[in-house]
């Protein structure tokens, strides 16, 4: 236990729960609203409209490609149409609108301040970087460029450069307003880059001229405007940085990885007191944390001082001290999973990374309920807070630059050399009091992976682009390749283990570990595997040499789309680019045929048009011989679903209609429908009669249903559907799970599901088919899954059972094959749904 630590071993997110009301200055009382967990029970259904899926499906991931001109870089900035909705504006903070005249004025200042766009979010909004540092000649920035590169890609030369010691920017990144509706980082940063565009003091000069600072203005403009916290799709973004499937979350991952920061801060709301990372356990096991906690454990005691020397008070303020959970709590705030930025940001090189919870709540509910002056007051000491922490940071960065820039170099040089990770203690890790056996995480990396080439091409070439997306290196075989005691073919993927950034390598593509024994509660998601969930075959080589290996490096995937030269055409549907090119056909009009073992059936004379969509989706046609039984015809759906679904039916190309409680009672046509997906917000009992009439009459005409989870199962049981009792296992329950596909939907997919707030079918009556059941044993592969305190609901009372089940009217599914675009591999399983239960009215 970390015997340091002040307070009872209670979870952080009970502690925001059951913390009990605020003083306001004048005595009122507001509650305090707790940090938000997503939970299988309360993702409202999804509305995104259609363009913003669009926009983030088809927007280039662009890199900033002017790395070596000079500083100032200035650009004037076209002014946005003035917002008076602008969320922003009831709090007395900037309005989006108002961003781009502010930071026009900003470069007007002097030569410090520099604006550049860094893409354009879900809903079309531009994402502002802006950096602030002293003035340099081309060829200054041409110097700081090659020495970026040298840390990171000869880590070992670069611990000798004298030049890199006297001369290095230590480059520092404020990201801000990623969640939409925690608004003050955004304004705090204004306030900083007009105080340092101007400041004459030596220690400014001098801070400027060792450091780059970086600024995103607004990560989530679409929330900021909207007041929300998700963006324009309804995406988390803050839960997005493994699968990088939003266009805000890629613009973030291209600054890490061209800027290369050192110190990452990332500002959110609302934790009273304001909580400063580090967290508690379990810690990533993929990262050098010895290296990130030293930095990170001194960054934080820097910002307490400075927030609690603002002198708020709980009495004066309704603002309680200052929080580190790593000191203060014993669990329930971890950082374990790669989705948050500032974990993901340590995989690029940052030493300490932070999410820094600024202290009184404007949001949600309270946003309406507080009268204007009192959210005006908490938003002004939400901004004070704010920068507080960031000038903190900034003293950190000037006072450590030489042993943060260090720091930086050994993690890079760690991954090149294959060396080993440093477990922490109080040895390794001197100056951080408290480290136990509780905060040891480490992992075996293997020498190296292998992506096969074969028969799943198309799999393999997005996991590859994918990884070289994040940067990391990927090489491919000239001719046969021979590792580990096995051959592969020519054209298979090799990810080489002993690479700078190979923590980001291996968090992608490993299994992952079963954690449920190590904590009780997780704040998200424990278990995320790439190379299990998307459907590529990855293979991981624990010895041997890469020497003399025929082997090139690549920096794209090889295209995997072909088509035959004679004959009709089969697509397998076992992919969800497939799905999509399937889709596009149809929309051509093609008359395509299901084959009996669910693929579908091109006729010869589409080849032109196959051969267009193999190429736009990067899929395989097979010659066959094989006519097809029942013809397949565009299907349109209508999904009461989450976000993440939402987006995933449209990325398969499907027409989708969101629904919900409220928009079927509001009268919906279900002749502009073919088939009904159910996972979230639609509540038959909720109904009024004429709406539940309705949907009973499209589904008693023999349209189908696919649902998802208790809200899809209580919806089949309610109309007589299928028979089959869905059991709720743990709630808080999620990773990765070996499954046995037994059935036509499940055909071709990947042996391993995802799960969240897990559900199995039991009492199945005549005519369910089981489609794909839980493995035997423990199906439980890497993530959190425990029994609940009376025994039930655990893995081991999902082994064997039903995982998804079929019948002629419905298909249901336990596992989440469509969560937050991270099992790629699953996606395909839901299209076959969805066509199989579209045709039951057709036969």
């Amino acid at each position: 236990m970390h015997t340091t630590r002040t307070v009872p071993a209670r979870p952080v997110l009970l502690i925001a729960l059951t913390s009990a009301l605020l003083l306001t200055p004048d005595s009122a009382t507001a509650d305090q609203e707790p940090p938000i967990r997503e939970s299988a029970g309360d993702r409202g259904p999804a509305r995104a409209p259609e363009s913003a899926t669009r926009r983030a499906l088809t927007a280039p991931t662009t890199g900033f490609t002017d790395t070596t001109r000079g500083y100032p870089r200035e650009q004037v900035l076209t002014p946005d149409p003035v917002d008076p909705s602008d969320r922003s504006v009831k709090l007395g903070l900037t309005p989006y609108h108002a961003i781009a005249p502010r930071l026009n004025a900003l470069q007007r200042l002097g030569d410090r301040v520099s604006v550049e766009v860094a893409g354009r979010s879900a809903g079309g909004h531009r994402l502002y970087l802006v950096t602030v540092t002293a003035p340099e000649t081309t060829a200054r920035a041409r110097a700081q460029e090659r020495m970026r590169e040298l840390i990171e890609n000869a880590p070992a030369a670069a611990a000798k450069s004298r030049e890199i010691k006297a001369g290095y920017k230590a480059p520092v990144f404020f990201n801000n307003n990623i969640h939409g509706n925690e608004w003050e980082g955004t304004d705090a940063s204004l306030k900083l880059i007009e105080q340092l565009a101007t400041a004459e003091d030596a220690r400014t000069k001098d801070l400027l001229a060792h450091s780059r600072l970086y600024f995103n203005i607004t990560a989530n403009p679409d929330g900021r405007i909207a007041g929300t916290r998700a963006n324009a799709n309804g995406f988390d973004l803050n839960r997005d940085f493994v699968t990088a499937s939003q266009p805000e979350t890629r613009a973030m991952r291209q600054i890490e990885i061209d800027k290369q920061p050192a110190v990452m801060l990332d500002l959110h709301g609302y934790v009273n007191g304001t909580l400063i990372e580090p967290t508690t356990p379990p810690h990533g096991e993929n990262y050098e944390y010895d290296l990130f906690l030293k930095n990170t454990y001194a960054n934080a005691l820097g910002m307490e001082a400075a927030v609690n020397g603002l002198g708020y008070t709980p009495a004066k303020d309704g603002v309680e001290p200052a929080q580190i959970p790593f000191r203060d709590q014993e669990e329930g705030w971890d950082d374990w999973p790669p989705i948050f930025t500032p974990q993901y940001a340590a995989f690029h090189g940052a030493v300490a990374a932070h999410t820094v919870e600024i202290p009184l709540a404007v949001n949600n509910s309270l946003y309406d309920s507080l009268p204007v002056a009192e959210l005006r007051r908490r938003s002004a000491v939400n901004t004070a807070v704010a920068g507080a922490a960031i000038r903190a940071t900034l003293d950190f960065v000037q006072d450590s630059r030489a042993s943060l820039i260090a720091d930086q170099i050994e993690v890079f040089r760690r991954g090149a050399a294959g060396a080993a990770q440093v477990p922490v203690s109080e040895t390794t890790v001197p100056g951080v009091p408290g480290i136990g056996p509780e905060d040891v995480y480490t992992t075996d990396f293997p020498r190296a992976y292998v992506i096969p080439a074969g028969t799943t091409d198309t799999a393999a070439a997005r996991l590859v682009g994918h990884l070289i997306a994040n940067d990391v290196r990927v090489s491919r075989a000239s001719r046969q390749l021979r590792l580990g005691g096995r051959t592969y073919p020519k054209g298979s993927y090799v990810v080489d283990m002993r690479q700078p950034k190979r923590g980001l390598a291996n968090v992608l593509l490993a299994d992952g570990r079963d954690i449920s024994d190590k904590v009780s509660v997780m704040y998200d998601i424990s278990g995320w595997s790439l190379g299990r969930l998307w459907g590529a075959t990855v293979v991981p080589v624990t010895s041997g040499s890469l020497a003399g290996a025929p082997l090139r490096a690549v920096r794209a995937a090889a295209h995997a789309g072909r088509v035959p030269p004679r004959g009709d055409l089969r697509l397998r549907l076992t992919d969800p680019q497939e799905i999509a090119a399937l889709n596009s056909l149809l929309r051509q009009g093609v008359p395509v045929r299901r084959a009996a073992d669910g693929s579908a059936i091109v006729p010869a004379s589409a080849r032109a048009l196959a051969t267009e969509a193999a190429r736009t989706h990067d899929v395989v046609f097979d010659a066959t011989g094989q006519k097809g039984t029942t013809p397949l015809r565009r299907i349109r759906v209508a999904a009461a679903v989450t976000p993440g679904e939402l987006f995933a039916l449209r990325e398969m190309g499907f027409e989708v209609t969101p629904v919900s409680t409220a928009v079927l009672n509001a009268g919906f046509d279900w002749s502009s429908v073919d088939a009904l997906f159910v996972s979230a917000g639609l509540d038959r009992d909720a109904l009024t009669s004429g709406a539940r009439t309705a949907l009973d009459a499209f589904l008693g005409a023999g349209h189908g249903l696919v649902g998802r989870g208790v809200v899809g199962a209580r919806l089949s049981a309610d109309t007589g559907l299928l028979a089959a009792k869905p059991v709720e296992g743990n709630g808080d329950a999620n990773g990765v799970v070996r499954v046995v596909g037994s059935g036509p939907v499940t055909a071709g997919a990947p042996d391993h599901s995802f799960v969240y707030a897990p559900v199995w079918f039991t009492d199945l009556g005549p005519g369910v088919r089981v489609e794909q059941s839980y493995a035997t044993g423990n199906p439980l592969v890497s993530g959190h899954w425990r029994s609940l305190p009376d025994g039930t609901g655990g893995s081991a009372a999902a082994a064997g059972q039903a995982s998804v089940v079929s019948g002629p009217r419905a298909v249901l599914f336990g596992t989440e094959p469509l969560f937050r675009d991270h099992p790629k591999g699953e996606f395909a399983q839901v299209g076959r749904a969805l066509f199989t239960m579209a045709h039951a009215s057709s036969g």
